[in-house]
């Protein structure tokens, strides 16, 4: 037989599942566990205790064999008789016997008994043997099934109720959701975050509810003193509205920050959300703990109503007293036995306590099925905790999430709303702050701080949880650049930051408290804005008076150009710069707002075509325009309406020719053409109407030659031809007198003409890439000579009267060494020798990379 131990082990889950386990669960584990007893212990009495005891009928027969009744019980006087007659027949035979073999006789007594006296009742002249044989035949014969098997069927049904009871967490593809679930549970509920979290919230309740009992005293203070003082005419001053909403701020004083936690505490609270968030999303797919669950509950109902079914009609049929037919008179002599069952009572009882037990078993799985199915068990709502707490955002979970949560809120509602704290983004976020700012001190903060190429001081923080409080504690920053940072927010803080003038946010779509956005309006005067989509540009940008810049990276077609908000443009009345990189196919006609103030305008459009320009001739007052990669094929009319344009760049697009160049001449500020980086073949000859140009950029395109009347512009400056297929460089080149910078390296030049150097003022002069085999000795007359490129040509010398170049440096002079060491040794120590002089455009060739 089993032992208790070993049946109750079926009932045994982990200790940590208790959670799950509501009280009809428990209860029925503890009726279980009593009906398992009541099993045990009646088969344990069956076995060894259970018996039937028989004893014959006599029956009385006349001689045909035919029954007469039970045959009448014998006396002492029939008995003495009978034995005496035997006794006068064995006379003889005991004479024969040797004298020493012949037993000695007992006297009979008077009542007939052999020196004992002689026990009445009935004598059925069988043997002990011939007992045990009947009683075991009757046992079986006698006895119905249902006394002999109920211990038995009693600890099968048991067993299959324990197993139904807790299949559900040996499943596999339940019991390891279940498992994940209690063990993240179980971390949520010790974490000290949970603690931290709740307690601040209780903190904030208090503080809430003592400054509204602050402020209603203080009404009705006011109140009293209003009606005593008789002004009923007052009305109460009116809020004003504002079109756009910021953070509110509270106006009550500050609650404490929390307590900044360990950091082994607070990376084991990030992991934890983690962890909430990916189990999340795999158990909310399906509802098999929930379904499992309910037909586990409809098998252990129903097997109740079968056992209580069968049990009811067999509880009479156990009895004491039971009437034995055997077939076995040919062995005993006797047809019928008189047999009683010593266990007949006991079970009878057990029975009925076992039938108590299932009643009660079966009333709670019906109470277990109303609950299931009374309420939607598979949808949870944590509203009761975001009433109660400041985390208003913890979602509402579904199916097998939501049924989990139900059961653990039998056990107990704490473990939900501890839980619901790690499904909060709030509480993530603030986390996230507590975690960060405990990182980000000040001084790693300083430590970051570097200088631009303009020499102010900058920050960039690069995928950060948050904005560090301590980065408001820099006053002395200029520029901060804020990227892939999903949680930025600029608190009033800010307002220490009196040197801020430039903020960079690259798909990071910050929220700015009120007092913040105060500061910025007042003073922020540059904004780069990089985003994939134009909801992740904030709305107060587009409120910043006093912003002189505006750099807008992302999707802006024209599609959505009624989403972007431009029509807000209106209210920047200071723009003076608006750089729009994307993929535009006409120009916004709400930038043409801007057209009072705006006075460079940067469209740099990815490749994408741009078809519709008109709305530029609205903007007057412009002074650059850039449109860069739009694939141009020509240069757009609108803009030779731009009487102030000064500067025009039309890099990188399709054009191929520009016979339109003539119009410009009706431009008389224009004095920079860029028109680099296209396919242009030609330059037409009525370049010569431009007369105010001053600086020409024409690299990195298809050019041959070089037409005479293009150094009929005087005032050119700056001249690139750079990266062409030019072969000669015309004599007229020495009409520059004001020429400054001239680059035509990388083209087929073999010969430098001796005019070019009367451009006395050149200070940049790039030959590099060409075929040129010498260089004249003229060079020498380039007194303001700072930067000269030679490298990749056919020359076997350099001319000594480089020595002359008296600004022109060794690290400025981009020549092969072995050609630089076949000058004289003193035109090499001029040039090495170092140079106090500053220089305008430094040593730089600009060329190199256009």
């Amino acid at each position: 037989m089993f032992t208790l131990t070993e049946v109750a082990a079926l009932n045994d889950i982990q200790p940590t599942y208790r959670i799950l386990k509501p009280w009809w669960d428990v209860f029925m584990d503890y009726l279980g566990i009593v009906m398992l007893m009541l099993a045990i212990f009646s088969g344990t009495m069956q076995l060894t205790k259970d018996q039937v005891v028989c004893l014959p009928i006599l029956e009385q027969t006349d001689g045909a064999g035919r029954f007469l009744g039970p045959q009448p019980p014998e006396t002492a006087d029939s008995l003495w008789n009978k034995e005496s007659a035997i006794g006068e027949q064995a006379a003889p035979l005991m004479a024969k016997r040797p004298p020493d073999s012949i037993a000695p006789t007992v006297p009979f007594t008077q009542s007939g008994t052999f020196g004992q006296p002689q026990p009445t009742g009935v004598r059925t002249k069988l043997d002990f043997q011939q007992y045990v044989f009947v009683n075991q035949m009757c046992y079986h014969v006698a006895l119905p099934w249902y006394s002999k098997y109920f211990p038995y069927l009693a600890l099968i049904h048991t067993i299959v109720l324990m197993v139904s009871s807790n299949f559900w967490f040996k499943y596999p593809k339940t019991s390891s959701k279940i498992e994940h679930f209690v063990s993240i549970l179980g971390k949520c509920f010790e974490s000290p975050w949970t603690t931290k979290a709740l307690s601040e919230t209780a903190c904030e309740d208090s503080e809430e509810n003592k400054q509204r009992l602050a402020g209603a005293s203080s009404l009705l203070k006011h109140l009293s003193t209003s009606s005593e003082e008789g002004s009923p005419n007052q009305s109460a001053p009116m809020l004003t509205k504002s079109g756009v909403t910021f953070s509110a701020e509270k106006l009550v004083s500050e609650v404490p920050a929390m307590t900044i936690l360990d950091k082994k505490d607070g990376e084991q609270a990030k992991a934890l959300f983690e962890k909430v968030r990916k189990f999340r999303a795999h158990v909310e797919d399906s509802d098999l703990i929930y379904r499992l669950y309910a037909i586990q509950t409809v098998i252990k109902t129903v097997k109740f109503i079968l056992i209580l079914c069968y049990t009811m009609t067999f509880v009479a049929s156990i009895d004491f007293d039971h009437v034995c037919e055997p077939d076995i008179k040919h062995l005993t002599g006797y047809k019928k036995f008189h047999c009683t069952h010593n266990m007949a009572f006991m079970l009878k009882k057990l029975l009925v306590s076992y039938i108590a037990l299932i009643c009660a078993y079966g009333v709670i799985c019906i109470y277990t099925l109303f609950w299931l199915f009374r309420r939607p068990l598979k949808e949870y709502s944590f509203e009761k905790v975001r009433e109660e707490s400041s985390f208003s955002d913890i979602p509402d979970v579904k199916n097998d999430f939501a049924f989990l949560l139900h059961m653990v809120d039998q056990y107990d509602q704490l473990y939900s709303k501890r839980f619901g704290v790690f499904l909060s983004e709030v509480s993530e976020n603030k986390l996230r702050e507590i975690s960060l700012n405990h990182e980000w001190t000040f001084e790693k903060l300083r430590q970051h701080v570097t200088r631009n190429p303009q020499e102010k001081l900058e920050l960039h923080l690069f995928m950060l949880s948050g904005v560090p409080d301590a980065v408001f504690d820099l006053t002395d920053l200029e520029i901060l650049k804020l990227e892939l940072i999903p949680e930025a927010r600029i608190t009033a803080k800010i307002s220490q930051m009196i040197n801020l003038q430039e903020l960079h946010f690259y798909h990071c779509p910050a929220k700015v408290e009120q007092t913040a956005f105060i500061f910025l309006r007042d003073h922020l005067r540059c904004l780069h804005v990089k985003f994939t989509d134009v909801a992740e540009i904030p709305s107060w940008v587009y409120l910043l008076k006093n912003l002189r810049e505006l750099y807008l990276v992302g999707n802006l077609n024209s599609e959505n150009n009624k989403m972007i908000g431009l029509e807000s443009l209106r209210d920047l009345r200071h723009l003076k710069i608006l750089h729009l990189k994307s993929n535009l196919t006409k120009i916004p006609t709400n930038i043409t707002d801007l057209s009072p103030h705006l006075i460079k305008l940067v469209i740099h459009n990815d490749g994408t075509k741009l078809l519709v320009l008109n709305s530029l001739k609205k903007i007057m007052n412009l002074a650059e325009l850039e449109l860069l990669n739009c694939e141009l094929e020509r240069i757009p009319h609108a803009i030779f309406s731009l009487n102030n344009l000064q500067e025009l760049d039309l890099k990188s697009n399709n054009i191929r020719t520009i016979e339109e160049i003539i119009s410009f001449q009706h431009l008389k500020r224009l004095t920079c053409l860029k028109l680099w980086h296209n396919k242009i073949i030609t330059i037409p000859l009525s370049i010569s109407h431009v007369k105010n140009l001053e600086s020409l950029y024409l690299s990195h395109n298809k050019l041959e030659s070089l037409p005479s009347s293009l150094f009929t512009l005087l005032k050119l400056r700056y001249l690139d031809v750079s990266h062409n297929s030019i072969v000669v460089i015309p004599l007229e080149v020495g009409f520059l007198q004001n020429l400054q910078h001239f680059a035509i390296n990388g083209n087929k030049v073999e010969v430098v003409p001796k005019q070019l150097f009367k451009c006395i003022k050149l200070r940049t002069l790039c030959l590099s890439h060409n075929c040129i085999s010498s260089i004249p000795e003229k060079i020498g007359q380039l007194s303001q000579l700072t930067h000269l490129e030679l490298k990749g040509n056919c020359l076997d010398r350099l001319p000594a009267q480089l020595g002359q170049c008296g600004l022109l440096r060794r690290s400025c002079l981009i020549v092969e060494d072995h050609l630089f060491d076949s000058l004289p040794m003193e035109v090499k120590e001029s040039i090495n020798q170092e140079s106090s002089v500053s220089f305008p455009n430094g040593c730089k060739c600009l060329s190199d990379g256009r």
